[in-house]
């Protein structure tokens, strides 16, 4: 995939000069809140080069964020595939963000996600894309809720991989979008 573009942003695949970012975001407490586990450098790194082989190979994954201006990764947002099925059905895709503290509260994770939204019902041709999030990470339902993707009730989960010992983080909300909502969006302006 070749990078895409937005206003500030760049949309990338990752490079090595973006491990040491790579692991911030897997392993900051106030990045990782709503996340029962946080990374070593070694495990940070393996999710990298997984990470990257995937974009490489199938044009999807989470992609790295890089300011136009000066080149700096600021942490990711992707279109990915969360394999808890029967949750969600096989071959679902997943929009996800997660920034470095430093970047919060500028609209980044919505701009990037906008760009990946065109992307995957434009130039990949998903059928839908959902997004999910802890019932409490305000933060992230936010950003759904301005991407105008649509809240369902009716698919609220509580993920299979949270474990036990953390029952706060087990409830997650379920946001979806269809391909033809984009494009009566797109029509309407």
């Amino acid at each position: 995939m070749k990078p895409l573009l937005t206003e500030r942003l760049t949309i990338r695949n990752w490079k090595e000069t973006d491990r040491p970012l790579f692991h911030l975001i897997h392993s900051d407490e106030q990045v990782m809140t709503f996340y029962p586990f946080r990374r070593s450098r070694v495990e940070s790194d393996e999710i990298f080069d997984t990470w990257r082989s995937e974009i490489a190979a199938t044009g999807l994954g989470g992609f790295a964020l890089a300011l136009r201006d000066s080149g700096e990764c600021i942490g990711y947002c992707g279109l990915k595939i969360p394999r808890i099925e029967p949750i969600l059905p096989e071959g679902t895709v997943e929009i996800g963000w997660r920034l470095a503290p430093l970047f919060w509260g500028r609209g980044y994770a919505t701009e990037a996600a906008e760009r990946l939204l065109e992307y995957g019902f434009d130039t990949v041709r998903l059928p839908e894309i959902v997004s999910f999030a802890v019932a409490q990470n305000h933060r992230s339902t936010a950003v759904m809720n301005r991407l105008r993707l649509h809240r369902d009730h009716t698919g609220d989960f509580d993920h299979p991989r949270v474990p036990d010992t953390h029952p706060h983080l087990k409830r997650h909300v379920l946001y979806r979008l269809s391909a033809q909502d984009w494009q009566n969006r797109k029509r309407a302006g």
